[in-house]
């Protein structure tokens, strides 16, 4: 998760992975290449219109049940760490263009522009996943160590920890920005934008950035949403249960589950192509074309992960779905009330406004949270 297809294996090496097989000829990259065209600019195009329309509802979603409280920290913990996974995912699909045009043109734009992109990609990759496991730490103590409500809702210590996932995320992404270059890769006919470490330990560079990869962006986030959740679902079975507990487990459940299904295959891969690195397993060129469409497709179901969690709220967060269609219904009266307002002006008739905007926001100021 370092970038997009920086690392697939014609990356080190590109037309001699090994001359020691396949009667030492180079490995053609012409099918590889075609296949690139035509599927990953197809894939982000659909990727980013999908995660950008869907993660700017939740953020406008978010946005009105925040304006009908009075204070920024009464606002849930789970709330909050939604609302930077939401801003996490929309900053990760706003990369993908660039990524998509690449493969029909070249890199066309600057050198800054290639670690920029690279390094917001990776920042929200990481920051995402951690947002994920802050959220499920926080649904351990609410339901298995039953934190104190108040303390819960005090958002502001939420913040602070949302301002360090976003610091070590920057910090993991520094590696964009110090290795990122635009270059013509042996075999390719395109500019591409990729990492480049030094020729003289780019293996070992490279090898080292992908276990950093697997451990701290899936590995270990994983291990800890497995520990929390197994423990939640150990306290339900042996108390009773509210009907808010379990939406608001149902959603957090299936946010994790979705996040394993599109990133666990991509990693896998990766460890494939790290015991490639190491000669634990032996290259050919066959395995290593069908590892890099492998890593490109999967590579694809992980950034859809950015344009799934905004289907997963509506589908399964209640209070989510009734505040997006208190929204949507706010939205056609307000376009009613101003073409009534416009015909009564016309026709000279003095008339008060209604007040059910207000009404709907006093319905919603006692929800705990916004996705539960």
């Amino acid at each position: 998760m370092e970038g997009v297809y920086e690392d697939y294996n014609y990356s080190s090496g590109y037309v001699d992975y090994n001359e020691s097989y396949e009667n030492t000829s180079p490995c053609p990259v012409a099918d590889t290449l075609s296949f690139f065209n035509r599927f990953a600019s197809a894939a982000y195009t659909v990727i980013f219109i999908l995660a950008v329309v869907g993660n700017v509802l939740v953020l406008f979603v978010i946005r009105r049940y925040r304006q009908s409280r009075h204070s920024v920290c009464t606002y849930s913990l789970t709330d909050t760490f939604l609302l930077h996974l939401a801003i996490s995912d929309l900053l990760l699909a706003l990369t993908l263009p660039f990524f998509a045009s690449q493969w029909v043109s070249g890199w066309v734009f600057t050198v800054g522009i290639c670690k920029v992109a690279g390094a917001l990609f990776s920042l929200n990759v990481y920051c995402g996943v951690f947002f994920l496991a802050c959220i499920s730490f926080d649904r351990y103590l609410a339901i298995v160590h039953a934190v104190h409500t108040s303390w819960r809702q005090n958002t502001c210590l939420a913040q602070f920890a949302c301002a360090l996932i976003w610091i070590c995320g920057l910090g993991l992404a520094t590696v964009d920005i110090s290795f990122r270059n635009v270059s013509v890769p042996p075999g390719f006919d395109l500019q591409l934008c990729k990492v480049e470490y030094n020729s003289g330990s780019s293996e070992q560079w490279q090898l080292s950035m992908q276990l950093i990869s697997m451990l701290l962006g899936f590995g270990l986030p994983l291990l800890i949403m497995l520990y929390c959740y197994l423990r939640i679902f150990h306290a339900l079975c042996h108390t009773s249960t509210r009907r808010q507990k379990r939406r608001s487990l149902r959603l957090i459940i299936s946010l994790v589950a979705v996040f394993v299904f599109c990133w666990a295959p991509f990693n896998i891969l990766k460890l494939v192509d790290s015991l490639l690195m190491l000669e634990i397993l032996k290259p050919t060129c066959t395995l290593n074309y069908m590892l890099d469409i492998s890593i490109l497709v999967t590579e694809s179901m992980g950034l859809a992960h950015s344009a799934l969690n905004p289907l997963l709220y509506c589908f399964v967060g209640v209070k989510f779905r009734r505040e997006l269609l208190q929204m949507f219904k706010t939205a056609v009266n307000s376009a009613k009330c101003f073409r009534m307002t416009k015909w009564v002006q016309g026709a000279g008739i003095s008339r008060r406004p209604t007040g059910s905007f207000s009404s709907v926001e006093s319905e919603n100021t006692s929800y705990f949270s916004v996705v539960a």
